[in-house]
Order: structure tokens, then sequence, then C-alpha cells
């Protein structure tokens, strides 16, 4: 049973009315209802369904591909109101179908990734209860697999830091940066988000009054307090656009980023792009761009695929990313007797 998340809204709604004998429930009780199950969920007051959706419902839910429910159409004079037949029945008390038991059995074999992973032991229970309850077979060999390294530090924040942000909760935590200096701030928490394997808590820092980028594994502790929660109005979900990993630096802007790769790996970039602004602008050239924020992510990225690209532009980042290079050559080829210019790279016989 193929539906998006406001669909199963308005069927809920729905089946409420038709399980409602208290009450008759015509057309415009139903609009009602839909409307304010959806507005409920999304604060959304200018969505509103129209007549034709409550009728398309009517007939999904009345079908085999929904719950073949039992509903009666009752006159009252010229008006018509819907009621199930059955005053026991609701949706929530069917089977499952078989596509939503293989959808579910997906599901689970997502879930086990997350098995021995710190924070997530509830993940095993979960799966056990499910397979139990909608009798699936359990699958011992793995199907799915994603990135993770287990052994990373500060994993076992995970699931504190979720709860926190979910029940609006603000922290102090201890964050050590890699010269071994403590700092101890007082956050709002507002994102988790995963990159390079590696989990980074995005917050409101108390001291700074600005969003702070802090890498769990970073964490030495992390304790709930009574500072009054500041919400956000950042939509996270555009929040990372305009870079490549995690990290915005201040005061900057986006930049039109030109990169030459070599033949053998063009198609490989243009079916891998390396970011969703990524254009072919000279495919002769084998000539990219990117318009993105420059960071230390997107440095990273150029650099690992070694000689197989140049940046041509912006010169700024250009010069950044030879300085990097010269110094790597530096420490692979001893620079023999006699170079004076720092650009003369002399091997030694």
């Amino acid at each position: 049973m193929a539906t998006n998340k406001h669909a199963m809204i308005r069927y809920q709604a729905l089946d409420r009315c038709f399980s409602n004998w208290a009450r008759n429930f015509y057309i415009e009780d139903l609009i009602e209802a839909c409307n304010k199950a959806l507005y409920d969920y999304t604060g959304d007051e200018k969505s509103s369904i129209q007549r034709r959706q409550i009728f398309n419902d009517i007939s999904f839910m009345e079908s085999a591909a929904g719950w073949d429910i039992p509903l009666d159409r009752l006159k009252d004079g010229k008006r018509v109101y819907y009621r199930y037949s059955d005053k026991n029945f609701t949706i929530n008390n069917q089977p499952l179908s078989k596509a939503e038991l293989d959808q579910l059995k997906e599901a689970t074999y997502t879930l086990a990734r997350f098995k021995g992973v710190p924070s997530f032991e509830w993940v095993e229970e979960i799966i056990s209860k499910l397979e139990d309850k909608f009798q699936l077979v359990g699958n011992s060999a793995s199907v799915i697999d994603f990135e993770q390294n287990i052994y990373l530090k500060g994993l076992e924040y995970l699931s504190p830091l979720f709860n926190s942000i979910v029940n609006k909760q603000c922290l102090r935590v201890t964050y050590r940066n890699f010269k071994g200096e403590d700092f101890v701030w007082d956050i709002h928490p507002y994102y988790i988000k995963q990159y390079n394997t590696r989990w980074f808590l995005f917050a409101l820092n108390e001291k700074y009054q600005s969003i702070t980028n802090i890498p769990l594994d970073r964490i030495e502790d992390c304790v709930p307090i009574g500072l009054r929660y500041k919400p956000t109005d950042i939509d996270f979900n555009d929040y990372f656009d305009d870079v490549i990993g995690v990290t915005i630096p201040r005061d900057a802007s986006v930049e039109k980023i030109k990169l030459k790769f070599s033949p053998h790996r063009f198609s490989y970039i243009t079916s891998k792009p390396l970011h969703g602004s990524m254009k072919s602008i000279d495919k002769d050239n084998c000539i990219f761009s990117i318009n993105v924020i420059p960071n230390n992510e997107l440095i990273s990225l150029i650099l690992s695929f070694g000689s197989d690209v140049e940046v041509l532009e912006p010169i700024s980042l250009r010069e950044e990313i030879a300085k990097i290079v010269k110094e790597n050559y530096k420490k692979y080829f001893a620079v023999q007797k006699g170079c004076i210019a720092e650009v003369d790279f002399c091997t030694v016989n």
C-alpha cells in the first residue's frame, strides 16, 4: 500500500469519523476533520482538502489495495452521512498487506545495520518484537550495509543528544579540541548529522550566540541543565545546501569552483556528482563547476582525487591546494642540495 504521509493522516482522520456512531459525518464534516488533522501535523493553514480528494480517499479505503472498509452511505433527507456498518471496525486493526510486510521486512534489515553500535542497543529489541508480532522471517545474512565506524568515540552520546533535541533540553558539554584544550559550553541542541562516518551536533552556543558544530568524538562530557531552551527557525534540510560536508565558515559566501578532471575520471564524476550544483561546462576538456562555500571538506575531497583533478578557479582555492601539494611533495622527496627557489623540487639521484 504505497501512500505518503499526508494521505495516511487523511485516512486516519476518516477512520475516526467512520468509527464514531455518536455523530453523523457528512462530506463537509469529513473535509473539516481531514483539514484539522493536516493542520495539526503541518501547521500550515493554507493547505486544504477538496471534496474530490475525500471521495478519492474513500474509494481507496474501500478497495482491496486499501482496507476493504465496510462503509455505509446513509441518507438524511437530501444529504448523505458516512459510517462503518461494523461498529467495531477500524483500519488500525487490519492485518498488513503483503506489500506492507515486505516493506517492514526491508526496514528491519536496515535497522539491523545498527546492531552493536553504542546507544543503539534498543534496535535489537525492536527487531525481535517486529519479527515476532508480524511473523517476519529473520535474515541472518546481511543484505545491506552502511559505512560506519563502531570504534569512533562519542557514539554513546547519540541517544542522549537525540532525546535532548526532541525534548528541547539544554545541555552543558565539555568539548576537547585536537590540541587537548577543554571548553565548557551551554548549548541549545537542534540537529545531528553524519558525514564521512563521523557524527556532528549542531547547537546554539550560549556563549557565542551562534550555531556551533560539535563533533561527537570530541565531547568529553554532556549533562542536562535548567537553562530555558531557545527554539530555532533554521531548516536544517536546507542548511547544508551550499557546502560539501558540515562546516559553514563564518562570513563566507558561495563561490563558483571550476575543476578540470582527467578523462578517465569523467564518467565517474558524471555518475557521482560532487554537489547538487555541479554542471559540465566544457565536456571536451572535462571541466565542471560547482557553486559552494569553500571549506575544509571541499579541500579534502579535491585532494582525494590526487593528480586526476586540477582547480582552475578561484585562484585563492587553487593556491591553497598548490600549497598543500607542495608540502606533501617535500615529505616524499628529498630536496637536493643546491636548489634555491621554493618551486624547484630536485629529487636525490
